[in-house]
């Protein structure tokens, strides 16, 4: 992909994440402030159609996840966990909000299952994180 396209994708990509990532992370927040659970679940299909909207963008311009929006996603994902964890285990999450955080980490678990198994299938999807080791027999023939 030329110097121009991938600038192009840039901007979609950001411009996808600017507006619907952070509507929906603000409704999600929203939602935990005033223990509503529509209201997280609302902010979470926000941001699953901002998932959405960088595959199709993907799509588009033929190219997957570059290594810095991957990492940038498992980073993110793994510190909101993090703080789930924490202020489950203190004691500081109502039920509306613990129920609101496991919709939240299972639809977005769902949907990256789902991403590679329809854009790999299902063994290589497995083979991106488990690659096959060759034996010392396979490698002597």
């Amino acid at each position: 992909m030329g110097t121009p396209a991938r600038i192009e994708r840039g901007i979609l990509v950001f411009s996808i994440w600017a507006a619907l990532g952070f509507l929906g992370l603000g409704f999600v927040l929203e939602g935990f402030t005033r223990n509503a659970i529509a209201l997280s679940l609302l902010g979470t299909a926000i941001i699953m159609a901002a998932l959405g909207a960088h595959i199709v963008v993907n799509a588009i311009f033929q190219q997957g996840f570059t290594t810095g929006e991957a990492t940038l996603g498992a980073a993110a994902y793994g510190a909101m966990v993090l703080v789930f964890i924490v202020a489950w285990l203190s004691g500081g999450l109502s039920s509306a909000n613990y129920l609101s955080g496991i919709a939240l980490f299972g639809i977005l678990a769902i949907g990256f299952i789902a991403y590679l198994t329809t854009r790999y299938g299902l063994r290589d999807a497995f083979s991106r994180f488990h690659p096959h080791e060759t034996s010392s027999k396979e490698t002597a023939r």
